[in-house]
């Protein structure tokens, strides 16, 4: 069975390399996926929906082996 990994809004901005103010106007697009849950704290999406969305919309961010929000590269 393949774990659940959740991201929130500071760790789609850290993986897109965007401010905060940037992350928020791209989670909120007609495109973006919808969360997983929106809990107290705020929304959370599953990460393999996060990464689908990445490689359609900014696949760039995968030429350049920087870290992803998991810390090992790109998901």
């Amino acid at each position: 069975m393949k774990k659940l990994v959740l991201v929130g809004p500071a760790e789609i901005r850290l993986w897109l390399r965007v401010s905060r103010q940037r992350a928020y106007q791209l989670i909120n697009r007609a495109d973006f996926p919808e969360p997983y849950q929106v809990l107290q704290m705020g929304k959370v999406w599953d990460i393999a929906d996060v990464d689908r969305w990445i490689r359609s919309n900014r696949p760039w961010l995968y030429q350049t082996g920087e870290p992803g929000p998991n810390g090992r590269g790109a998901p």
